[in-house]
């Protein structure tokens, strides 16, 4: 298994990240990794050790084909990790789950069925409300500059979760989406779906708590290897589609808004997702970061644009707060 150190032990991690589900069908998401993976949440300023905190994210070694099984409440349900050590789970639950986030055990087996190691995470049920988001989280949420590849690395290598920086006004703007239409304990649900690898989810998760963004379950990109650093968000995107319709999937009777930007693939494909689900699609959101895109964004959006799909493709925050403002989604 890869997993045993001088002493015969079982020595690994099962990362358990947070999942999401409806009443009865959950789905939560993991990996197991070879060594004790603990996360540090002490930051520094100095650019030196927040480039080898970045390098301990990726210098990690994922564990495949291992049994793995999740404990919720009196039910088991077993699969056998991926070769990235990646697993899902997707099951049905024997009562109905009430609205909230809950808790949910992952163990890893030995071959006689044994407990080597556990890990722990949490499932979000959402409230039923009139309107949920989807939000992309590089160069939407967190100023990243992924469109000059050097700029990128140079502000991942320098800054921690921290000191890295939002746009102005989206905290405001994102608190504004949670309680539209809603009360303040029954906030609207956020799906942040990125490109970004799995290696950084505590990272991640630390940036918005530290901003007070809203909370919201994560889905991220595949984990990569400390020799794949340097094309960190480089994942094929269209596995970005495919999360997405899994969450649209998970909530048919849901009405969803997409956040995002251009600096990458959002108009693609929140294009195709609004014209492959446009009954489930109130409003489209595109930060505009590369202006020289900006045609062939506006281009794209006007196919889908309609009396029931509202578009909006902005420089500042304010003025998607404005446009949310002036089609009632926002007070």
């Amino acid at each position: 298994m890869g997993i045993k150190n001088k002493s015969n032990n079982a020595v690994a991690t099962v990362k358990v990240y947070q999942g999401y589900g409806h009443q009865h069908d959950l789905t939560v998401y993991g990996h197991v990794l070879e060594g004790s993976v603990a996360y540090s949440s002490t930051f520094s300023n100095s650019i030196w050790r927040n480039t080898l905190r970045l390098i301990r994210l990726f210098m990690v070694k994922p564990v495949p084909g291992v049994p793995v099984r999740l404990q919720w409440n009196a039910q088991q349900f077993h699969t056998t990790t991926e070769t990235d050590g990646f697993f899902k789970f997707e099951w049905a639950s024997a009562e109905s789950v009430p609205a909230g986030w809950h808790g949910v055990s992952v163990d890893l087996l030995d071959a006689a069925g044994n407990v080597l190691v556990s890990g722990a995470g949490e499932v979000f049920v959402p409230h039923i409300t009139q309107y949920a988001f989807i939000s992309d989280i590089d160069d939407t949420v967190l100023i990243s500059y992924s469109a000059r590849p050097g700029k990128k690395l140079g502000v991942m290598f320098s800054k921690n979760p921290r000191s890295r920086k939002t746009f102005a006004d989206i905290v405001r703007y994102y608190d504004l989406l949670a309680l539209a239409h809603t009360e303040p304990d029954v906030p609207n649900p956020f799906f942040y779906v990125s490109s970004s690898e799995w290696n950084l989810y505590d990272d991640l998760h630390t940036f918005f708590e530290h901003n007070r963004l809203p909370n919201g379950a994560f889905l991220l990109s595949q984990i990569k290897r400390w020799y794949q650093l340097l094309s960190s968000g480089g994942t094929k995107h269209q596995t970005k589609l495919m999360r997405i319709a899994r969450i649209l999937h998970a909530f048919p009777k849901q009405r969803f808004v997409l956040l995002g930007d251009n600096s990458q693939s959002d108009p693609e494909i929140y294009t195709a997702i609004a014209n492959k689900y446009p009954d489930n699609i109130t409003a489209v959101y595109l930060r505009n970061i590369r202006p020289e895109k900006e045609p062939a964004t506006r281009a794209m959006l006007a196919r889908i644009e309609s009396g029931e799909i509202e578009c909006c493709v902005f420089n500042h925050t304010e003025e998607a707060m404005e446009h949310s403002r002036r089609i009632g989604l926002i007070g």
